[in-house]
């Protein structure tokens, strides 16, 4: 693939590690999959192999991970749910990436996603012209991985529709797709799975039905635990996406990435760090995903029209993008944050209150 490419999946950008890990491998490996459950936890977790540094994907419990590497194993789906920014779209990617080498199969969940994007649905003009045949079909990414035995990914699961979600029923319960127009069924191949996604927080969601509830193991991805998981994390996910892009800027320092992972938990949970005041909370999320996308517009702003390295007046004007989203309600609880918190924080946090004030 072309380096201009904007954005690589994640079986290039890391391929040398997942081909170290397959190379080093001695565990047994399940059938369609790339490499053992064990060094699938290694490329997601990280850790060593004969000298190869494999960088952590997902920096959080490392028994969730095994629960959901051992329920690949087996003929179960895999559910990860979580408020907004506690990656479960990108676990889901690396794991795909790391079991088939391929984690392109992905369907995007959205209020418009017809049942056809889940199974199958036709060439029109073909199927005019010659009539039903398999090459007038137009195999969904869940045909596709049935029919090689790999896993397919559905993002965003509950943003569907219940008779978009219900195609998925018959397909993780026997196994098969039946195209009736064809007089055929196409059963799944050893190796197939599907991995989706649930948002805890969304407004816009359809609640599964305990039905397909059941097709499921479910994993439940907390958000980070403290404040320097969340900095680890964000840090090393900026790294990661600034590598990709022309930002002229060099990376945040560790302060910079404290003030914003402060600010937003102090937000989400309606009190300071260290409980001595509440706070009014804000309408958006304020998610970690959402952090490290403000760090990286501070970066562009920085390198576009800045010194190229990250100033109180960047990060002001990226806070006030990610915090005031219902224009009257979290523009008081932003000025109250500011004059009753960030204002009374020290000479440490004054540049960035005086940038963020002539804002507001």
């Amino acid at each position: 693939m072309s380096d201009k490419t904007l954005r690589l999946p994640a079986e290039q950008l890391f391929q040398e590690e997942i081909e170290a890990l397959i190379a080093a491998e001695t565990n047994p490996i399940p059938t369609g999959w790339k490499m053992s459950p064990q060094s699938v936890k290694t490329y997601v977790c990280g850790g060593k192999v004969k000298g190869k540094e494999i960088t952590p994907k997902y920096i959080g419990h490392e028994r969730l991970v095994e629960i959901a590497v051992s329920t690949l194993v087996t003929d179960r789906a895999l559910l990860l749910i979580g408020e907004p920014g506690t990656a479960k779209s990108w676990l889901s990617e690396h794991l795909t990436a790391a079991i088939n080498g391929d984690s392109t199969k992905v369907i995007q969940g959205t209020a418009g996603t017809t049942e056809e994007q889940i199974r199958y649905s036709w060439n029109y003009a073909m199927l005019i012209a010659k009539g039903p045949s398999q090459e007038a079909m137009l195999k969904s990414p869940i045909f596709h991985a049935m029919e090689t035995g790999t896993i397919a990914r559905l993002e965003e699961i509950s943003r569907c529709a219940s008779e978009v979600q219900d195609a998925l029923i018959s397909i993780l319960s026997e196994k098969r797709i039946s195209v009736p127009e064809l007089n055929m069924e196409v059963a799944a191949q050893k190796g197939f799975s599907v991995i989706a996604t649930a948002n805890t927080r969304d407004k816009g969601v359809n609640e599964m039905s305990a039905a397909l509830k059941r097709r499921f193991n479910i994993v439940v991805l907390p958000a980070p635990a403290d404040l320097n998981s969340e900095i680890e994390i964000v840090k090393t996910r900026v790294e990661q996406l600034s590598s990709n892009l022309d930002l002229n800027a060099s990376l945040p320092e560790e302060a910079v990435v404290e003030k914003v992972c402060t600010i937003f938990r102090e937000l989400r949970s309606g009190e300071t760090l260290d409980r001595s005041r509440k706070v009014k909370t804000t309408s958006g999320v304020l998610s970690t995903a959402e952090a490290i996308s403000l760090l990286c517009n501070s970066m562009a702003l920085a390198g576009s029209f800045g010194s190229g390295i990250i100033a109180d007046e960047d990060l002001a004007a990226g806070l006030q993008g990610a915090i005031i989203k219902e224009e009257e309600k979290d523009a008081v609880a932003w000025k109250e944050y500011l004059e009753n918190v960030m204002k009374k924080r020290g000479s440490g946090w004054l540049g960035l209150y005086k940038a963020c004030r002539d804002l507001v």
